[in-house]
């Protein structure tokens, strides 16, 4: 059977865990071959590897610190030289470092703004070079609800998500001429690590802000990403979708 990806080379940033790893495998199942990065999840990583190829589908991580621009250059020359082309780009890595804004210190500040900001601009402007050659290209960027609604104790995060979408549009102009697309994506609540940690009292009232009262998973994510990468979506560019039960309206 036919898959939308066959022949496709796709790269997530931060794919070995929760959305990243759900984006990997269903880019994979329609038939990528995925290049992924982590940073510390090493045993994650290898273990996405094995299970992805298990299932007849190709997956290579990668050791990558996507706030070094230097790190991010190296490894789309690597799978540039070694997979000949780059069809899609998702930038997915990122990290919290929660804090009220009067005790945020300077360290917590730019580590969030470089590992979801400027990784974002570093692996965009390496995938660039040859999407613009190729005249064509699908560039996906998870932001968050929090970029749009902001949240206290996140302002480094919210700054962050918020950067992610007007780059988004400013980079959907620059290169929309060249049959390249750039949209983002803005996740609600979504089931991961760590709101697996949250107590009955907190999730409760979390669950109670979503119209649809659940959580999302992150499949809901990932299947998004196949939509926004494939054929069908090839008259969509510098859009946000919010995938959060219905909790930005």
């Amino acid at each position: 059977m036919m898959k939308e990806f066959n022949g496709q080379i796709a790269l997530v940033s931060g794919g070995s865990r929760g959305i990243g790893k759900a984006i990997v495998q269903a880019l994979a199942e329609q038939g990528a071959e995925v290049w992924f990065t982590f940073h510390s999840s090493e045993q994650s990583a290898r273990e996405l590897e094995e299970s992805v190829a298990q299932a007849g589908g190709c997956a290579r991580g990668r050791r990558v610190d996507g706030a070094s621009f230097a790190e991010v250059e190296a490894f789309v020359n690597e799978v540039l030289q070694s997979s000949g082309k780059l069809d899609i780009l998702v930038n997915n890595a990122g990290i919290t470092r929660d804090n009220l804004l009067l005790r945020m210190d300077e360290a917590a500040w730019d580590a969030v703004i470089d590992n979801n900001l400027k990784s974002v601009f570093s692996f965009t402007k390496q995938a660039l070079k040859h999407m613009l050659r190729a005249k064509s290209g699908r560039i996906i960027n998870i932001s968050s609800i929090v970029g749009i609604k902001g949240q206290a104790g996140q302002a480094n995060y919210a700054a962050s998500k918020a950067g992610i979408i007007g780059f988004t549009k400013s980079v959907a102009d620059e290169v929309g001429s060249r049959n390249i697309t750039c949209n983002a994506i803005a996740p609600g609540f979504i089931e991961t690590d760590m709101t697996h940690g949250l107590d009955e009292q907190r999730k409760k009232a979390l669950l109670e802000q979503i119209p649809l009262r659940r959580l999302g998973k992150a499949e809901d994510i990932a299947h998004t990403v196949v939509f926004l990468a494939s054929s069908r979506a090839s008259y969509i560019s510098g859009q946000v979708i919010g995938v959060c039960g219905g909790l930005n309206r």
